[in-house]
């Protein structure tokens, strides 16, 4: 049951706004639905089409509020006019294989110009991905009550500018599509490294963003960021059955199997990667695609080729400059010039205030000052990043790491 409500719940979210027209009574009737599924399939069993026994409650559902509620009388007349076009649109049947372009729908949808570039994100990250509000937060590196009010804000926007549930026509893709790309791959980053839990991996976001990924590159097959995002996303997912041992704990890139790694995945990704790079313009997703690549391609830590890597994040902060990129880069640079080079580029984004309340810094100056035998003050460094991380197998390798330390 819990691996159906996982995979099904993003498709009946976005079959029922597709119907309706209104994302909060789709996700109501949506969870009204899985608590329903709860009840009668412990005891009847799980049936043979789920989605489409949950598709079928959470329509009946919307029909009994729509009724009950005056409010939604207009809008009950609407869905009368509609109802041929509605029922073309949402077959009663919902075992076909084109529901992934429902969903399609309802990121373009999320993604709408009328709504803040915060706000797309944060809303597809919530509705489609099925990320808690505390989870989206992290993503944005904000307090959960700020990202609460950002969803509330952005649905009632999509319902007071009828924002229509639909894919953009060819003309108005390439202007849409930087905010849809953006959403993969956050989607994707908290399925590499989940912002809190007991495991390191969500592996059905990861697969999820993928899966979103090759939508976008079949429909838009010359646009070389998409491409560069699969690529990308490929390059990174290759090495998930090496990055957590036989008890789900995490292991560190310099002490990974490497044999582990998907030899077909880091293939794809590298033929994705040449249209990519291809020509000028190159974008960001694509030169981070690159790095990920040229850690793909080396037999270990020590033969990595840190100068290329520096110089590839010297070009990402020039088109997309942030603190993350710039912890990257600062991390790459210990990696080529020597710890004490990484650590002052790390005091530098410590002074500057802008990474405040994320561990990975505190992490990485930990393991630099670690490597330069100043352990009373990479303890205290660990110690603020266990502060801080909110997944419970990063803690434990923070917690390993800092007691591994001599005389702390």
């Amino acid at each position: 049951m819990e691996a159906v409500f996982r995979e099904d719940r993003s498709r009946l979210l976005a079959l029922l706004a597709a119907r309706f027209g209104d994302l909060d009574l789709a996700e109501e009737t949506a969870s009204e639905a899985i608590e329903a599924a709860l009840r009668r399939w412990p005891v009847d069993g799980v049936p043979d089409k789920p989605l489409a026994w949950l598709l079928t409650t959470a329509r009946r559902k919307a029909i009994d509020r729509i009724r009950r509620d005056r409010a939604y009388a207009e809008r009950l007349a609407m869905l009368h006019v509609e109802s041929d076009r509605a029922a073309a649109a949402v077959p009663d049947d919902p075992g076909f294989d084109d529901i992934p372009d429902e969903r399609l729908r309802l990121f373009f949808t999320c993604c709408h110009p009328a709504l803040s570039p915060e706000a797309r994100t944060a809303l597809t990250l919530r509705c489609l991905a099925g990320l808690t509000t505390p989870e989206v937060a992290r993503a944005f590196l904000v307090p959960t009550a700020t990202m609460a009010q950002r969803v509330v804000r952005a649905k009632r926007k999509i319902r007071s500018a009828r924002v229509p549930f639909r894919v953009p026509g060819p003309e108005e893709l390439p202007a849409r599509l930087p905010s849809v790309l953006r959403v993969v791959y956050l989607v994707f980053t908290e399925g590499y490294a989940a912002s809190s839990g007991p495991g390191l991996l969500r592996p059905d976001l990861a697969e999820e963003a993928i899966r979103l990924a090759r939508i976008l590159h079949r429909l838009l097959p010359e646009e070389r960021e998409v491409a560069g995002l699969l690529a990308l996303l490929l390059l990174t997912d290759a090495r998930r059955a090496a990055r957590v041992d036989a008890a789900g704990g995490q292991v560190l890139l310099e002490d990974q199997d490497r044999t582990l790694w998907d030899a077909d995945l880091i293939a794809e990704g590298q033929r994705l990667l040449v249209p990519a790079l291809t020509g000028p313009g190159v974008g960001p997703y694509a030169v981070q695609a690159a790095i990920a690549a040229l850690h793909d391609e080396a037999t270990a830590i020590e033969t990595t080729d840190w100068p290329q890597i520096v110089a590839l994040y010297d070009v990402l902060l020039r088109l997309e400059p942030s603190p993350l990129v710039a912890l990257n880069r600062a991390v790459a640079v210990a990696m080529r010039d020597g710890p004490e080079a990484g650590l002052d580029l790390l005091d530098a984004l410590a002074d500057a205030g802008e990474l405040c309340g994320f561990h990975l810094l505190p992490a990485a100056r930990a393991d630099l000052l670690r490597r330069l035998g100043r352990t009373a003050e990479a303890a205290v460094a660990y110690r603020a990043a266990l502060d801080l991380a909110g997944n419970e197998s990063e803690r434990a390798t923070l917690a390993r790491r800092l007691a591994e330390l001599p005389d702390r």
